[in-house]
């Protein structure tokens, strides 16, 4: 008798022991997370023979810009380099710093935004400190000499 009462214990307990408790995971409410997207990226270039500009640029945060860009002109200096600025409208102003034979400077740009193509302004350059700028932006002229035309960014 006292073996069946312990055989019968040794099966209780380890029934008791195989014996899967329901458990249910609690999660947490999922939180919507916010869309993160890339700044837009746009890409211009110049091409006239062995001449060259090259313009990428990102814009973040509705108008502000930063980019590299880069002259390249045959058998004349060339200069390399990044810059920043906010558009205002469909015109970008920027600082450009840029590097040529060695020298780094810092000179003012302003591009006008015209369908698929920013085209360069012109005018009367003046030294504001360390960087050239231009003594009347409201007397630039903006023509179609090098026009820089929408391209595939690579």
């Amino acid at each position: 008798m006292k073996i069946k009462f312990l055989v019968l214990g040794l099966v209780i307990s380890l029934a008791a022991c195989n014996k899967k408790e329901d458990t249910k995971v609690v999660t947490e409410p999922e939180m919507e997370q916010p869309e993160i997207t890339a700044p837009a990226k746009e890409c211009y270039e110049y091409t006239n023979g062995k001449d060259t500009i090259q313009l990428s640029m990102a814009i973040t945060n509705g108008n502000n810009v930063a980019g590299d860009l880069k002259y390249a002109w045959f058998e004349k200096d060339s200069n390399t380099g990044m810059f920043s600025g906010m558009f205002k409208g469909d015109t970008l102003y920027a600082d450009y710093t840029f590097q040529s034979e060695g020298v780094t400077s810092i000179r003012e740009i302003v591009l006008l935004r015209k369908d698929d193509t920013l085209l360069q302004g012109y005018g009367d350059i003046t030294e504001q400190g360390n960087k050239q700028a231009f003594k009347d932006k409201k007397s630039l002229k903006f023509d179609d000499k090098m026009v820089l035309k929408k391209v595939a960014c690579k």
